[in-house]
């Protein structure tokens, strides 16, 4: 039913990884293969493709649904439809930021203190073109096919470039004169095929699995049980994402509790838990949640 185009490169191996979590498991027969497949019955055809190409093969209709960044989206100015951000990155949960960057030592502070005819490497001509305009800088825009980072100070006298955690730009002498985009990937459609009711089922289905994967990411489910007599200075202790889950247990003296919390901090729950009166406590991994 559906054509599926997923990201190669740096979001390659995150994206294959949330793809099985959500039991759509990609397979293929190498990792240079650009064909795979996926077996699920609303999933026909699957290709892996660079994630600079998706948002513009999408609008041609090549593809009815694929992954990408905002940042390739708005480079291109693709028409596509936006089923949600998937947060998730190649490194970490966070976005990956679109910055403009300069020498440590370069006299510039701002944007607008760039110097006509300065010359800026990247691998977003057309968002720098646009960024520039808006601020009314005149420069030369040099495009870029990789190590933008290195081309600094020989080559230009700036760039814009992609970062996630900022540790490549420190390393290689640079400072964040400003932040053109801010970038989560996302599951985006073609405009007619979102349009055909049967499709975008068949979508919602999908983002509804990947969406569930990434919020169960970061949280486990505890469960215990508890006397009558300490039930209330347990649920004092224990955190939940709305109120814990609390079942009587047969003779009426015990009660089951079970709460989704945070990974981070379990370690410190735990005893505080068995303290209040808890026992039989289990933390058990969740592999997707569903509103």
């Amino acid at each position: 039913m559906l054509s599926l185009v997923l990201p190669k490169g740096s979001l390659e191996k995150a994206t294959f990884e949330l793809f099985g979590a959500a039991d759509l498991a990609v397979q293929r027969s190498s990792d240079r293969d650009y064909r795979a497949s996926i077996d699920d019955p609303r999933i026909d055809k699957v290709r892996v493709l660079r994630p600079q190409e998706i948002p513009t093969y999408l609008e041609q209709g090549l593809f009815d649904l694929g992954i990408t960044g905002r940042d390739w989206i708005s480079e291109t100015d693709a028409d596509v439809v936006s089923l949600g951000e998937l947060k998730y990155s190649k490194a970490t949960s966070n976005p990956v930021r679109v910055i403009m960057a300069v020498p440590q030592d370069a006299p510039w502070q701002k944007v607008s203190d760039l110097p006509d005819g300065v010359r800026i490497s990247t691998e977003f001509p057309a968002l720098t073109d646009r960024f520039l305009a808006e601020h009314g800088v005149k420069a030369k825009v040099v495009p870029s096919y990789g190590a933008t980072e290195a081309k600094v100070p020989d080559i230009v006298d700036a760039i814009v470039d992609l970062t996630e955690t900022g540790s490549s730009l420190r390393k290689n002498g640079l400072r964040i004169l400003d932040t053109l985009l801010v970038s989560y990937t996302e599951l985006v459609a073609n405009r007619e095929a979102y349009e055909n009711p049967e499709k975008r089922a068949a979508m919602e289905d999908i983002a509804l699995l990947l969406q569930g994967v990434i919020r169960a990411r970061g949280n486990v489910l505890i469960k215990l049980n508890v006397s009558a007599a300490q039930l209330q200075d347990v649920l004092n202790v224990v955190p939940s994402m709305a109120s814990p889950t609390v079942t009587p247990l047969a003779g009426g003296e015990m009660f089951a509790v079970e709460s989704v919390v945070a990974k981070n901090g379990i370690n410190e729950l735990i005893p505080n838990v068995k303290a209040a009166g808890g026992r039989d406590i289990l933390e058990i991994p969740i592999s997707k949640i569903i509103d």
